[in-house]
């Protein structure tokens, strides 16, 4: 079982025993995960080809190919605002157990959990506890939580969405077609995101989307994000 971080790639990045990042990978492995020269991390095309490689500069050395028949094609990076009291243990858990690649627990407006260290260990150990129940073939990442404005900037992935239980949005179900590797989906606290910070992640790339027409405890909302994001990709 293993903690390595992944980053999906493009194909093409792959070429004669290499994999050429672009400057927004770079920036993820090295300010957002804090890899350093040297650091393995997981490297999946989205065409179900994994590599185990190690970062050397702007470039990774690619060590050998990964043989994965229990992962999702496609890397699932939850941004979930904490919620109150334990529920942030059910969430791990449940979405580890769905397939999630990455948890970046975020500090929203209307966050009331300022986690200490200790929590962040609990994630990470509850983490992989799940994944080895569900036979897993890697350990979800449990990322340090930051503030949601900052978590927003840090993926430049194409696929980002924010749900959002009050407004007319498309369903997440009906935009789930145009995936190819990599998702970013972001889902708020008790009573929901702020006006601004809708605006904020709309100017970041993030397109706002509904999760149905009833009202989701924030417990409750990654779990049928995830289920919905795993029927439609997994065959």
């Amino acid at each position: 079982m293993s903690q390595l971080q992944r980053i999906a790639i493009a194909p093409s990045q792959f070429q004669q025993g290499q994999i050429l990042l672009t400057k927004e990978q770079q920036h993820y492995l090295g300010r957002v995960l804090r890899l350093r020269e040297g650091d393995r991390f997981i490297a999946m095309d989205g065409m179900g080809k994994w590599w185990l490689a190690q970062l050397a500069g702007e470039q990774a050395e690619v060590l050998e190919p990964l043989l994965v028949e229990t992962e999702l094609p496609v890397a699932i990076t939850l941004m979930v605002a904490l919620p109150k009291g334990n529920g942030f243990d059910e969430v791990v858990r449940c979405c580890t157990e769905l397939g999630v690649t990455c948890i970046a627990p975020v500090l929203s407006d209307r966050t009331l959990l300022h986690p200490s260290p200790q929590k962040l260990e609990r994630w990470r150990r509850i983490a992989a506890e799940a994944a080895e129940q569900s036979k897993r073939s890697f350990v979800p990442t449990i990322l340090e939580p930051v503030a949601f404005n900052t978590a927003i900037t840090a993926n430049q992935t194409s696929h980002r969405y924010i749900c959002e239980a009050r407004g007319e949005y498309p369903h997440l179900n009906k935009v789930l077609s145009s995936i190819s590797s990599e998702i970013v989906i972001a889902i708020g606290p008790e009573g929901g995101w702020t006006i601004q910070e809708i605006e904020n992640a709309e100017s970041a790339g993030f397109q706002p989307v509904s999760l149905g027409r009833r009202i989701l405890r924030a417990v409750t909302a990654p779990i049928v994000a995830l289920s919905l994001i795993s029927a439609a990709c997994e065959v």
